[in-house]
């Protein structure tokens, strides 16, 4: 059967696919060596790429709130997943098998669908988040300072590397959008298709703002000529591509953000609890052989460097050996295949000459790079490698092994002598993106893991009882942050809502609390309040920020105390021996319980009547600031904080200030209560 004639890879820029003027670079299959497509970027104008973004795709997604850009994500994600098979069919030709495509494929979708469910979660529905507490700057409340996260008014490159074509896209793009940035993704061109296919699907749905996404297929050209003080650069590549980006005249100039993930020598450490025989042992080499060969251990945070107690060495090295032996190699459409083809023949011959560097510091102890055998396939035509485990019996000696990659399934395991030696070998990796311990002692815990950290950007402890749950060495996970010191680049990403602000600029902003608040959509101390109908009768049609009730008072007795405390059980000796009470440094008599001031002050704001308050979920930052005692007079002022309506629901959540005073105005509790409130009352009916 003829094959298909490869298909033109376009760019997606200012609103329209468009094909490159060039004749065009052939992308080949990893696994036939056939042409898969053909890309070029010539005739571009990458200004103007730049200036669609920054004046037609930002204010659309500024304009948005941080719970509408994560209905937008949610929905996008949704509609990608109904369309994976489409993906998956088009990823066997990176070398990916359908377990490889998994991570690429349905990890970015996910790590999508996270960011999504975390903004609606974590963040208001607003366009402004603040940042800490308010800072108070007079005495008298009228002047106060709020530092508060605005989207940047520029666009976020993305420049990607070829062994997540999916993953690296998404990762990135789903918190800059999320913060209400545009994005520029420049796909590595060997694996490019698969990520201009899910691109077009984008599109194709509708959901996103036009301008907030354009694709790059082929060079980017000037594009970096023309990047401004509010623009940001993303890299995932080799550290000498990122040094070149990061020291690009512009990006020098006009002080970019410039974040990048670039080479690391991942290490991952044997316990010298966990010798052969021992959980541990078992899945230290289960996780190392996995992690050379998911995705033919072209990973980032692959397990490059296997450090491991000199006694248990010789049984590691046979039972790595033994399990990598099995490793079927061949064609990934074929089930049987447990690991695929390097993404080309370009990239195997890379790894053959970083081999060829390590073997001045170790040798080869399982895996041939050269004789390769395949179980379908041809093996002159893909590029197929060998899983291959070198052993350097010096490793204090052997510099290449902390400063050659070989991106690809190839690992080198370091013998170690005591703890201060395994956690120095890592560290000689200059800064890594992760690194992993296999123990069960919690002594070895605390010793590698606090020595390590300051050198990682993540750190994974395995042993028997996480096996099941945990997700392995190598996964980067959206909540957590991706990235590492030194040599791994000196970024993150993700990093679940810390990796949506490094596309928002932080400001304090100074005023008076009325003006703060205005800007910040948060009532704050000082600032205007109302009072009329009790706020709990208000639907969010009707209630506003900084509407307020202060109550009655109420008396705190002695017979009040001591019957919670027997109610409830809690009879410490503060609220029921005297002595003892008076002899504690903080009370100088017996003193009511805070849950007992708390449940007081509910009695006097709540308003009992079925209304548009629906549900108490639960309160922030209580603190018991002043003492109570016997025959202290309690009242509640109850004020508006913030209003965050659900969208797609009938209700919404309300932040309400609660403050609880005595006779003398000394505050006895400060908290946030917070409630369901609907958006309407009486409700409508359906």
């Amino acid at each position: 059967m003829a094959s298909m004639a490869p298909r033109w890879l376009e760019s997606y820029v200012y609103g329209a696919w468009t094909k490159g003027t060039g004749h065009g670079q052939p992308l080949l299959d990893a696994a036939t060596g056939e042409p898969v497509a053909l890309i070029d970027s010539k005739g571009l104008d990458f200004e103007e790429v730049l200036n669609y973004g920054r004046a037609v795709g930002g204010p659309k997604l500024r304009a948005m709130s941080f719970h509408e850009r994560a209905g937008m994500l949610k929905a996008l994600g949704l509609a990608l997943m109904e369309k994976k098979e489409e993906f998956y069919a088009e990823s066997l030709h990176t070398g990916a098998t359908r377990a490889d495509g998994w991570v690429d494929i349905e990890g970015g979708i996910g790590t999508m669908l996270t960011f999504a469910s975390k903004g609606r979660r974590e963040l208001p529905n607003a366009r402004v988040l603040t940042d800490g507490d308010v800072e108070l700057l007079s005495r008298d409340n009228s002047f106060s300072a709020q530092h508060i996260y605005t989207p940047l008014q520029g666009v976020a490159v993305h420049i990607n590397a070829f062994n997540f074509p999916v993953w690296g896209m998404l990762e990135k793009i789903s918190p800059t959008l999320l913060a209400g940035v545009p994005c520029i993704v420049k796909p590595a061109s060997q694996t490019a298709y698969l990520t201009e296919l899910m691109v077009k699907r984008i599109v194709e749905t509708g959901i996103l703002p036009e301008g907030a996404l354009q694709l790059i297929s082929g060079s980017v050209g000037e594009l970096l000529d023309h990047v401004i003080g509010q623009d940001v650069v993303t890299f995932t590549g080799s550290a000498s591509t990122g040094r070149k980006l990061k020291a690009h005249p512009a990006i020098i100039t006009n002080s970019i953000r410039f974040t990048m993930e670039a080479d690391s020598l991942n290490a991952s450490i044997l316990g010298p609890d966990a010798g052969p025989g021992t959980p541990e042992f078992d899945l230290f080499v289960k996780e190392v052989a996995r992690e050379m060969t998911v995705k033919a251990g072209q990973k980032c945070t692959a397990i490059r460097r296997v450090i491991a107690p000199r006694d248990h060495v010789d049984a590691l090295v046979e039972a790595l050996g033994d399990r990598l032996g099995k490793t079927a190699l061949g064609l990934p459409s074929d089930e049987t295949t447990r690991m695929g083809p390097l993404a080309s023949l370009g990239q195997r011959e890379e790894v053959r000459e970083r081999i060829r560097n390590l073997l001045s510091d170790a040798e080869i102890v399982a895996g041939d790079p050269d004789d390769v055998r395949v179980t379908s396939g041809d093996a002159g035509k893909g590029a197929f490698l060998n899983p291959v485990l070198l052993y350097a019996d010096n490793p204090f000696g052997a510099t290449k092994v902390h400063d050659v990659e070989a991106f690809g399934p190839v690992s080198t395991v370091l013998p170690y002598d005591d703890l201060d030696q395994a956690v120095e070998l890592a560290r000689l990796g200059k800064g890594s993106l992760v690194s992993s311990l296999f123990t069960d002692d919690p002594r070895v815990a605390e010793e590698v893991v606090i020595g390590m950290a300051p050198f990682h950007g993540r750190v994974l402890i395995g042993n028997r009882r996480s096996a099941k749950s945990s997700t392995g060495h190598g996964s980067p996970l959206a909540g957590l942050v991706h990235g590492g010191p030194g040599r791994a680049g000196g970024g993150e990403e993700m990093g679940g809502i810390r990796g949506m602000k490094h596309y928002m600029q932080r400001t304090a902003v100074q005023g008076t609390p009325r003006l703060l608040s205005a800007v910040t959509g948060r009532w704050i101390e000082g600032a205007d309040t109302a009072e009329g109908e009790h706020p709990f009768r208000k639907s969010l049609a009707d209630l506003k920020i900084g509407d307020q009730l202060v109550t009655a008072k109420r008396q705190v007795t002695k017979e009040d105390v001591e019957h919670f405390a027997h109610f409830t059980g809690d009879t410490f000796y503060a609220h029921m021996d005297e002595a003892a009470a008076k002899a504690n440094p903080f009370f100088d008599d017996r003193v009511a319980h805070g849950y007992l001031i708390a449940s007081f002050a509910a009695g006097l704001f709540v308003e009992p009547n079925p209304g548009p308050v629906l549900a108490n979920y639960g309160v922030d930052h209580l603190r018991f600031l002043t003492p109570v005692y016997f025959g202290d007079t309690l009242q509640v002022r109850l004020t508006c904080k913030e209003i965050n309506p659900r969208e797609n629901a009938d209700h919404g959540e309300v932040r309400w200030d609660c403050q609880v005073t005595n006779q003398k105005g000394e505050i006895a509790a400060q908290y946030d209560v917070l409630t369901m409130v609907a958006k309407e009352w009486p409700p409508r009916t359906h």
